[in-house]
């Protein structure tokens, strides 16, 4: 029986020539195939669907998706797809593969372990880096920001991503090369932070993971994805939400949930006794590291419409509304 949990020896050359033959336009977007994917992590179709599926929460529709018959049929008259010459594959194809969007391509490189997945995955990465004509389309997505804000979606696989040095590629490029793989006017997954676009989710895990002694969070209309942003925070840190859960969108069964899966991470709550219209993160309040951001929309919608996060750079006006919320009263879930 095939091991699913490990690469076979034979592997795709991953070149630019290569990789740009691998790429497909479906619903209008760019993305990769799994069958293609998985020659160059050098697993069989089979045993890469099942790490994708050991792991199936964390992509999303809009990071992979099954094709349809038709969009099959429409790929093969536009190339000569490698899943035609594949043993079992062939034009009677058993199982139609699945597209991985731009987004649904990093969350592999995170969740594919070991030696060749890592050495396979900074590859793919100089390739895109070096891609001039698609990072030329929209230049302005190339910034300084840290890529700690993408590694730390998830635990697997982070300590490899974070070994990419500056020399191969510019901590910042990710996710706005990655951008340019997929759709650009979706108005999805991404925001601005500090005048940089920035995925999502990531942006909040990448603020969150800077605090060494505490976080607040200042949002009235908090949920299951503004705890979830929590998950990877470093130890010791004291977290404190401070809401009135409007439209009760967090249960108290969620909490639960999260309590039980990541039983380190100790949030409180607080309400802020309806004084609240704006949403804010403290981080490492009255130490010498304490950072103030001004959030235009809560994190538990996150990506769905333009936002934007900003650094506040003068925090002292702010000391005076935290001392008042740090006395307001428990708030209870339901």
């Amino acid at each position: 029986m095939e091991n699913i949990g490990e690469a076979k020896n034979e592997i795709a050359i991953v070149d630019k020539e290569t990789v740009e033959n691998l790429i497909y336009i479906v619903r209008g977007q760019k993305v990769m195939l799994d069958i293609d994917l998985a020659k160059i992590y050098g697993y069989s179709t089979k045993a890469f669907n099942q790490q994708v599926k050991n792991n199936i929460e964390k992509f999303e529709e809009d990071f992979m998706f099954l094709l349809t018959d038709e969009e099959v049929k429409e790929l093969s008259r536009s190339k000569i797809l490698t899943l035609n010459n594949e043993s079992g594959r062939g034009h009677n194809i058993k199982y139609n593969p699945h597209a991985f969007t731009e987004s649904g391509l990093y969350m592999l490189m995170t969740v594919l372990r070991g030696e060749l997945a890592t050495a396979q995955s900074k590859a793919l990465i100089r390739i895109f880096k070096g891609m001039k004509d698609y990072i030329s389309e929209n230049r302005a997505l190339i910034g300084t920001d840290d890529i700690a804000r993408l590694a730390i979606q998830t635990s697997e696989n982070t300590a490899a991503i974070a070994k990419i040095t500056d020399e191969m590629l510019r901590k910042s490029d990710l996710p706005k090369i990655f951008k340019n793989f997929a759709s650009s006017n979706t108005g999805k997954e991404f925001l601005i932070m500090n005048g940089q676009l920035a995925e999502a989710d990531a942006a909040y895990q990448g603020i969150y993971a800077k605090a060494k002694n505490s976080i607040f969070i200042i949002d009235d209309y908090i949920g299951i994805k503004s705890i979830m942003h929590l998950r990877n925070v470093n130890p010791g840190v004291v977290v404190i939400v401070f809401s009135d859960n409007k439209q009760s969108h967090l249960k108290r069964a969620d909490l639960n949930d999260f309590r039980n899966e990541f039983p380190g991470i100790l949030i409180d709550f607080k309400k802020t006794n309806n004084t609240m219209h704006d949403r804010y993160i403290i981080l490492d309040y009255g130490k010498r590291s304490e950072k103030i951001y001004h959030c235009g929309a809560s994190s538990k919608d996150a990506g769905k419409k333009t936002t934007t996060i900003m650094e506040v750079q003068d925090r002292a006006v702010y000391k005076q509304l935290v001392n008042i919320l740090i006395k307001n009263p428990v708030l209870v879930l339901t």
